[in-house]
């Protein structure tokens, strides 16, 4: 009788505890969801699930202890513990995806490497404004205007360049490749005054630059090539958009203007020579 008795207190002694871990864990976990929730704009009680399947999970558990703690019921708690690693390891293969991209959703939700409307690339592939994010999944808004759905998971494992993070400035690449014979102080002016001319070029000099006289738009002689010279222009601009104008722009431009004085864009032709041997 007072073995029964020992038994029976510890079978309440093991529910009570399972019951208030899940009390604390619900409470907490819940309050995370909510948060992540909020700033992502779902809906909270989408992700309850998570919450109902860890509470099976911790009682199963206590249910096992209990079986495998009493004589009589030992055979039976083996063999459920035995069934739950093999249904546990379905269950975990089957929803490693599913798993990792909600996980990879809320380091994105806690981290912050880029928000609604930031624009970014991601890897090497994708370049877009970030229009809605999941726990799930990321939407990128292309320039095309296609929407680019993105497991969270492959986004953790990219590079992520935001341009619109803390300063949205773009400073623009302009390269011209122009013949060996060509004026370079001549050439440069160009590229210069093409620059400043445009309606997304800002300046971008500091006060110290600005007495120092330094250009507003610094052009370098970059390299030789074969059969001419790069140079490369620094074009400031407002932000993505507007550098990626300024850009397209200014190719055509500056191309326009060599041709009307005369300056020569470099010939890149290559002449192949076979021997036989």
């Amino acid at each position: 009788m007072e073995k029964q008795w020992e038994q029976f207190i510890f079978v309440a002694a093991v529910l009570v505890i399972t019951f208030l871990i899940s009390l604390v864990f619900r409470f907490l976990v819940g309050r995370f969801i909510k948060g992540a929730a909020r700033k992502l704009k779902v809906d909270p009680t989408r992700y309850n699930f998570f919450k109902n399947a860890v509470d099976f999970i911790l009682f199963f558990v206590a249910i096992v202890i209990i079986f495998r703690s009493i004589p009589s019921l030992r055979t039976y708690g083996t063999g459920l513990l035995t069934g739950a690693g093999v249904l546990a390891a379905i269950v975990g293969f089957a929803s490693q995806s599913a798993f990792s991209n909600i996980i990879s959703g809320i380091f994105l939700v806690i981290f912050k490497p880029f928000s609604v409307g930031d624009r970014v690339k991601i890897g090497q592939s994708y370049t877009g404004d970030v229009e809605d994010i999941t726990l799930r999944h990321t939407v990128i808004k292309d320039f095309e205007n296609r929407r680019i759905i993105m497991p969270n998971s492959v986004i953790s494992n990219e590079t992520i360049i935001n341009s619109t993070t803390v300063d949205e400035k773009i400073c623009v690449f302009i390269e011209v490749a122009v013949s060996l014979k060509t004026n370079l102080d001549r050439a440069i002016l160009i590229i210069e005054d093409e620059a400043q001319k445009h309606r997304y070029f800002i300046e971008n000099r500091t006060e110290l630059e600005i007495q120092r006289g330094e250009h507003p738009v610094m052009v370098r002689v970059l390299t030789f090539l074969n059969g001419g010279i790069l140079l490369r222009a620094y074009v400031w601009s407002r932000n993505a958009t507007d550098a990626f104008d300024l850009k397209c722009d200014l190719n055509k431009s500056i191309k326009e203007r060599f041709d009307k004085e005369g300056i020569e864009l470099a010939d890149m032709q290559y002449q192949v020579v076979t021997k036989s041997l």
